[in-house]
């Protein structure tokens, strides 16, 4: 049974259409990864479920009703973290976390029987006199997390909830959402990192506010067509420029190396050949397994 469902939903900005008839659903339980590029539309899409925007057409639905006609019982079930820090820095973490039970009318024993569960779960515990302006990015991710989950929602919206984080902090903060979803939570967050969208249970591709594509992490990486090489050589622009002019593959750089793209009709020998000709000999070349990005650039071409 889905717990949020999305149906053609479109948001514009004058001429700009920043969410173009999008849809998808989400069942109690799960994980669903919201992954594309700066503009792709995201926080829009977002701000719309959450009754912050209002959006030209079509329709979602939290729990089993309507955001636009029945919001008030949605605010009950429904948790939202958005994509900048938006708490009070000068208020303490406990301040915080009462002033947002507060605005979700739970009372004082309710807030005492709750905070004592989030403290735990986000190691705040030791730092609940100290200034929400003066935690790390990692901890104050940790206390916006903790102000989204006071009232015990059983949705949860994160907007890109760890950019900026360190590694350590976005692992933790990975295994608190799989923690809360195996408590019964149903949780869309959105990321600009593959390796989080691969511990999701499910992910969405979203380009220029359409969505390419949406499965498990295993089934989008198989959409990859083609082939998938890894080039072992010092990305210049130079080098880059020269695999560019190399007809019937894509080209990118990937870290230290460069990915390249081969369709059907392009054999290893023969772009072997081609690199050889440029000076990259073929014990500099592996063939590999496309992963999500590879999967998702791709799209993004198409």
């Amino acid at each position: 049974m889905s717990i949020v469902l999305v149906e053609n939903l479109s948001k514009s900005y004058d001429r700009l259409t920043a969410v173009d008839s999008f849809g998808f659903a989400a069942g109690e339980r799960e994980i669903v990864a919201l992954v594309g590029p700066d503009g792709a539309g995201k926080t829009s899409l977002f701000r719309s479920m959450c009754g912050l925007l209002q959006y030209e057409s079509g329709r979602v639905e939290i729990a089993g009703y309507d955001v636009v006609t029945r919001f008030d019982r949605i605010k009950e079930v429904l948790g939202y973290m958005p994509q900048t820090f938006s708490l009070y820095s000068d208020l303490s973490v406990e301040e915080n976390l009462r002033f947002y039970a507060g605005l979700f009318g739970l009372d004082r024993r309710q807030f005492d029987a709750r905070k004592g569960p989030l403290y735990e779960f986000s190691g705040l515990g030791p730092f609940r006199t100290r200034r929400a302006g003066h935690l790390s990015g990692g901890m104050k991710q940790k206390l916006a997390l903790s102000c989204a989950l006071i009232h015990n929602p059983k949705v949860l919206i994160l907007d890109e909830p760890t950019t900026g984080v360190d590694p350590l902090s976005r692992r933790q903060f990975w295994e608190i959402l799989k923690s809360l979803r195996d408590d019964g939570a149903t949780i869309l967050v959105s990321t600009p990192y593959m390796d989080e969208v691969a511990r999701a249970d499910r992910a969405i591709f979203m380009h220029q506010g359409k969505k390419l594509a949406e499965g498990t992490p295993s089934e989008l990486a198989r959409m990859f067509t083609g082939d998938v090489y890894r080039v072992r050589v010092d990305p210049t622009p130079e080098r880059i420029r020269q695999l560019s002019e190399i007809e019937g593959i894509g080209v990118r750089r990937f870290g230290g190396f460069i990915h390249l793209y081969a369709g059907g009709k392009m054999t290893g020998a023969a772009l072997a050949a081609q690199l050889d000709a440029i000076g990259i000999k073929a014990d500099r070349i592996d063939r590999i397994p496309p992963d999500l990005e590879d999967t998702f650039i791709q799209l993004m071409g198409h």
